[in-house]
Parts: structure tokens; C-alpha cells; sequence
């Protein structure tokens, strides 16, 4: 697809009523971009993990941040990072639906909600 052609821009726009959170890592004691670092969240029934990694991808770079799906949740109940220095942070009562940047041994430093924005498409390189 696309062989020497502008490339295609794909959007999906499915509204949905699920919930879902991500946060960015900073270290300070630890490597700056916290690779190695590992999240995991309670909320409700679930309890999920993710890892902050890096060089998984071919010629690419995947996005440092970790993502969590919470389904029905719009509160989690725990966060607990455990930073690649060993030592463990957790925090309480974070809400669904934003981007957290959490700093090392400092908590959270910034929250940005995470809102269903009307994206408007338009074509991308039109060939002539």
C-alpha cells in the first residue's frame, strides 16, 4: 500500500465508554526516561502492570509512556511504581481518563485529561 504514494492517515473514530489512563515517568535517582520502571494499578476487579521499555521496535521508537485500559473504572484505587533503582512509589484515589506525569520521589507533577477531541480529517501529501 502506498508504494510511492503520499502516505494514508487512518483514524478511528468509534466513541466508547470505557475508561483509560496514562502516565509519563520522569526519573531523577533512576535513568531520566525510567526505562525499566514498573506500573501497577488497582481499580476495582483489576489489577494490571506495564513496563516503561525501550528498543522493542524496528527502526522505531515506541511511546514511553505506559497505558492502562480500565473498562468500566473511573477511579483507581492504587499506583504503584516500582523505579529501576528498586525503590517504590505509590499513590491513591487517581482518576481515569487523563495523562499523569509522575517525577521521581515527587508524585505527580502534571495532569492532562484525556478527552475525546473531534478530529477533523483532511488529506495528507494529496498527489497532484
Amino acid at each position: 500500500m502506498n508504494v510511492g504514494l503520499p502516505p494514508s492517515l487512518f483514524l478511528n473514530h468509534c466513541p466508547s465508554a470505557n475508561h483509560r489512563v496514562l502516565f509519563k515517568l520522569l526519573g531523577t535517582k533512576s535513568n531520566r526516561a525510567a526505562i525499566g520502571a514498573r506500573v501497577t494499578i488497582t481499580a476495582g476487579n483489576l489489577t494490571s502492570f506495564n513496563e516503561v521499555k525501550a528498543g522493542s521496535s524496528y527502526l522505531s521508537q515506541n511511546d514511553l509512556r505506559v497505558h492502562f485500559g480500565l473498562g468500566g473504572e473511573k477511579m483507581i484505587d492504587t499506583v504503584t511504581v516500582r523505579w529501576p533503582n528498586g525503590e517504590t512509589e505509590t499513590l491513591q484515589h487517581v482518576a481515569a481518563d487523563a495523562i499523569y506525569t509522575i517525577v521521581e520521589g515527587q508524585g505527580i507533577k502534571d495532569t492532562k485529561p484525556l478527552t475525546l477531541a473531534l478530529v477533523q480529517t483532511t488529506s495528507v501529501g494529496k498527489a497532484n
